[in-house]
């Protein structure tokens, strides 16, 4: 544990820009004192695989709004540690942050990684009393393939069939999602018209459903498209319309299909950005955007916030 702290607070010290004042030195001081870092807490057991999540609870007197993370890799790869930079802006923000890990292809096919983000929510609900979280203002993010378990978690109800893993009484609710250019439509990738054949393109989503003979049926169970509805979360997602990655119009049909369900929902594009690779400029447009959007539709408690991503 004093390791990840160390290291949590090494993060702080190189996330500010150099020419930083010497306030915003000690607001991240501040920052980092004010929360408890609880490390590899182990939320589900599948498959003899344990599934693990840090926890960055901001010290308050009353239950924080949390953000639930998920890091990308295309489901193949990545670390939940890799994505500890990533949550810093909304620590800053007034949330307390989990960070969580999920199944990879070479531990367990799909849908086994929308599985465990389910159980990941599941257990935050269960244990926020514990760690000062409020249940009701739980929001759930993510970036590429953690963009796309974002909404899978927060789109999915229990009737949907993947919480196998973690039964337990009632409903867990989502306040909102925030997606930064995650897979809306797994089976496009998988077999329709934006499936590329390597090397042009890194085949993940082929990798994630390996050669299941079910597999059409799994890409489309595991697509956000597929769970669309009124009364779902809110949701903002981030996106460069020149992603060769995931397609731009992931977003826009996802944006489209909210738009006619009656949600909430807001999409923030980059000009000519591509998978992430955004200017600073973008990065502190997109995380402004993400606070005054949450902000509007999660009762969060109002807190000065530089929420640009680090340098």
């Amino acid at each position: 544990m004093k390791r990840l702290m160390l290291s949590f607070a090494a993060i702080l010290a190189i996330a500010i820009p150099a020419a930083a004042q010497n306030t915003d030195l000690q607001s991240s001081v501040a920052l980092f004192q004010k929360v408890r870092t609880v490390p590899n807490v182990v939320y589900v057991r599948a498959n003899g695989w344990e599934g693990k999540l840090d926890l960055y609870a901001l010290r308050s007197q009353t239950p924080t709004p949390t953000v639930i993370f998920i890091h990308g890799g295309g489901w193949v790869q990545g670390t939940k540690e890799g994505s500890l930079l990533t949550t810093l802006p909304y620590l800053t923000m007034g949330y307390s942050v989990v960070n969580v890990e999920y199944r990879l292809a070479n531990v367990s096919l799909a849908p086994a990684a929308v599985e465990d983000c389910r159980c990941a929510l599941r257990w935050v609900v269960s244990h926020a009393k514990e760690y000062n979280l409020d249940p009701e203002r739980l929001i759930v993010a993510g970036a590429s393939a953690g963009g796309h378990l974002a909404l899978t978690t927060g789109m999915l109800r229990t009737t949907d069939g993947f919480d196998r893993f973690c039964q337990a009484p009632g409903e867990p609710k989502v306040a909102a999602i925030v997606n930064f250019f995650g897979i809306a439509d797994v089976a496009d990738l998988l077999d329709g018209p934006n499936k590329k054949p390597f090397p042009e393109s890194w085949p993940y989503t082929v990798q994630w459903l390996g050669n299941q003979p079910n597999r059409a049926e799994v890409a489309k169970a595991a697509s956000p498209l597929t769970y669309v509805r009124a009364g779902m979360p809110p949701t903002i997602s981030i996106h460069g319309d020149a992603d060769t990655l995931v397609p731009y119009q992931h977003s826009v049909r996802l944006q489209e299909a909210l738009q006619k369900a009656g949600v909430a929902h807001e999409l923030i594009t980059i000009p000519g950005g591509g998978h992430g690779n955004f200017p600073p400029d973008q990065w502190q447009r997109a995380y402004a955007a993400i606070e005054k959007f949450l902000a509007a539709h999660v009762a969060a408690p109002k807190a000065p916030s530089s929420a640009a991503k680090p340098q």
